[in-house]
């Protein structure tokens, strides 16, 4: 999707995705989603429940208490949003789960 702001056009992309590991979007798992999350420069932001935080903040994405069977809502904002918003789903779907093993 695309939408003009300020007189540009920028890039967002927005997915929903279900959290499927044990233990949630907590701790370690926080931790490797906000590390992978800071390395685009789009804007990404997780909206579960209707509270929406920074993908960034590890203190953010933890207060969210996204456990096993929580659907988030990616959205990703900026030129790299669609690759951002496409490896933070794998990570999500496959990698993540990977962690109960």
């Amino acid at each position: 999707m695309c939408f003009s702001k300020n007189g540009g056009i920028t890039l967002v992309f927005e997915e929903k995705v279900k959290i499927t590991n044990e233990t949630g979007l907590h701790a370690r798992p926080a931790a490797d989603f906000v590390q992978k999350a800071g390395k685009f420069d789009a804007e990404i932001k997780i909206d579960f429940e209707g509270k929406k935080v920074n993908a960034k903040s590890i203190m953010g994405v933890m207060s969210l208490g996204a456990g096993k069977g929580s659907e988030i809502i990616l959205k990703a904002e900026g030129q790299d949003s669609k690759t951002a918003i496409q490896e933070l789903l794998r990570f999500i779907e496959v990698e993540m789960p990977k962690e109960n093993h």
